[in-house]
């Protein structure tokens, strides 16, 4: 007989999502998941001014605030096929460019790392001069000493006999899925704090060009309000765009040398969970930094791939792409509103239907996308297969050089056929983070190469004619495919809908019923011990779920909605 497991809430960043599993001997055989807070954004923003809609949409997040604000602004720029100077595409690459890194880092080392690593293990039984030795050889990372190991475990040793954990209180230490090394847990524990340090550092790539972290405060629909004068002190100048690269450069060593070594150590160690966690095969990206005026020329390609055949990979060119823009659909037969539907989004609506009463088969309030009218999987996965489709070079050496060291360490060979699994992701977006590190260098170039030419020039005014104009903005953001849709109507905003990555992963049955994305690819999983499901979350987690906030679900007369498990 099986076993019902409720996980609420299972993220650990921003955001409520209630994943429910069926267990029977040891394996989920069927999955349920539920968003538990409706966004509304899309509500507010009806009857805006367009321009404003960037500032209002980066608030769906309170982690995803850079990608929502570059989505927003890209949407009205279609929708007035609009020209951008390419200063301002550079400027914009750079900040989405770090945004990324800063994200990946921390979703391997603070949101996810926890369900692969015993931090009590690290700190008990792993022995320091091991551990530097062995982190010495696998990588020639300048901080793998044997004092700062020692540092740590001393600190970790203190958390623990305090028996105030802090952010490793709610882990499964000594849990039987656990089975790294003790030395290699406490590498990667020393690595963690690393991390907190290399993430801020690249997040002042964001600060300074974006004005502010997080909610930037430089876009503006045309280009960006950065201006550039080399002879003013109050703006973009050579000596800050200089400061901004010791940075990246700083960082590029740790992704390379740290975050990539670690991904792959942790993989070929885990080697069955790269059979774990796959989907139905349908991958979706888009293309990212555009390096041209018109938005037609891009540094990182995207496409799709349909049943995991990748002969059927076809790429998308751009936002003015039909093959893109026509095709996205969304269903609410399965979602807390009004109807049963499956629209396009410039025709859907957003009317929450919660109640009570019979709710007809509905249990979430994330809607249920689709591409060709079936369900696909984006983010990492699906940008990295994309990319090595389309022979892009960077993404080429460095999916070769993981593959390669995984097999290395795990004296096994691998190859691209392990990326669509519960491992894969991480492998994936470590891979991908190398190849936007290597895109951030180029625009930075170009930016200062367009810069020597003696053009300055940053923004373009836009002017809304009268009648009705459609526009979407896409993006790859870290957890995947983004599209932000806007109707303009007499210069203001008739309908919005934004299609973020966790509705296309997080979503409930679609319209033939057919499971979303997580609920598919639980089915499978282990389950050791039903009481301590640590494997789910490791599924689940490789996705980096982030449920976008901003309208929070509660009940006026104070009825008790659901219970709460926090771990």
């Amino acid at each position: 007989m099986s076993k019902q497991i409720v996980i609420d809430p299972i993220t650990r960043i921003e955001g409520h999502l209630r994943i429910e599993c069926a267990v029977d001997n040891g394996q989920v055989v069927d999955a349920w998941s539920t968003g538990t807070m409706w966004r509304g954004i899309e509500t507010i923003l009806k009857g805006k001014d367009p321009r404003e809609a960037w500032l209002i949409a980066q608030r769906i997040c309170g982690v995803c605030t850079t990608v929502h604000a570059m989505a927003s602004v890209r949407s009205v720029e279609h929708a007035l096929k609009m020209d951008i100077p390419v200063n301002a595409q550079y400027i914009r690459n750079m900040i989405v460019g770090a945004h990324c890194l800063a994200d990946n880092i921390i979703h391997f080392y603070v949101l996810s790392a926890v369900d692969w690593i015993d931090i009590a293990s690290a700190a008990l039984k792993a022995d320091p001069r091991n551990a530097a030795a062995l982190a010495q050889k696998l990588s020639p990372w300048k901080h793998n000493s044997y004092q700062e190991f020692k540092q740590v475990q001393d600190k970790l040793k203190k958390f623990i006999e305090s028996g105030q954990l802090g952010p490793f209180s709610s882990g499964y230490w000594g849990h039987p899925a656990m089975q790294l090394h003790p030395d290699v847990n406490l590498i990667a524990a020393v690595h963690y704090f690393q991390a907190l340090e290399y993430q801020r550092k690249i997040n002042k790539v964001v600060t300074v060009l974006g004005s502010k972290t997080p909610h930037i405060q430089n876009l503006a629909v045309g280009g960006v309000a950065n201006p550039i004068n080399l002879d003013s002190p109050a703006t973009l100048t050579m000596e800050r765009l200089y400061y901004l690269k010791t940075q990246m450069d700083e960082v590029r060593d740790f992704v390379e040398q740290v975050y990539m070594v670690d991904v792959a150590t942790i993989g070929a160690m885990y080697p069955e969970w790269c059979t774990y966690g796959k989907g139905n095969g349908n991958y979706l990206s888009v293309p990212e930094m555009p390096i041209d005026e018109k938005g037609l020329k891009f540094a990182m390609p995207g496409g799709y791939i349909k049943a995991g055949d990748m002969a059927s990979f076809r790429q998308i060119s751009s936002a003015r792409d039909p093959y893109f823009e026509d095709n996205v659909k969304e269903s609410v037969k399965h979602s807390f509103y009004q109807g049963d539907w499956t629209m396009h989004p410039y025709v859907e609506s957003t009317e929450p239907k919660f109640g009570d009463a019979d709710l007809d088969g509905k249990y979430s309030w994330v809607k249920s996308p689709s591409f060709i009218n079936e369900p696909a999987e984006v983010g990492p996965v699906a940008s990295v297969l994309a990319m090595n489709l389309a022979k892009h070079a960077p993404a080429v050496k460095y999916t070769k050089q993981m593959l390669e060291t995984m097999s290395g360490i795990g004296k096994t060979p691998y190859d691209m056929d392990i990326l669509p699994s519960t491992m894969g992701r991480h492998i994936s977006r470590a891979i991908r983070a190398a190849v936007v590190q290597d895109n951030m260098a180029e625009q930075w170039n170009m930016l200062i190469t367009n810069i020597e030419t003696g053009d300055c020039s940053t923004f373009n005014e836009p002017v809304f004619p009268e009648g009705e104009q459609r526009g979407v903005g896409i993006h790859e953001a870290p957890r995947g495919t983004l599209s932000h849709w806007i109707v303009i109507e007499n210069g203001k905003i008739r309908n919005y809908q934004a299609v973020v990555p966790s509705t296309w992963l997080a979503c409930p049955r679609g319209t033939n019923d057919e499971p979303g994305y997580y609920e598919r690819c639980l089915v499978g999983n282990p389950v050791a011990d039903p009481e301590k499901p640590l494997e789910v979350l490791r599924t689940i987690h490789s996705f980096d779920p982030c449920m976008a906030c901003a309208v929070h679900m509660l009940n006026p007369k104070g009825k008790k909605l659901s219970s709460v498990k926090v771990l």
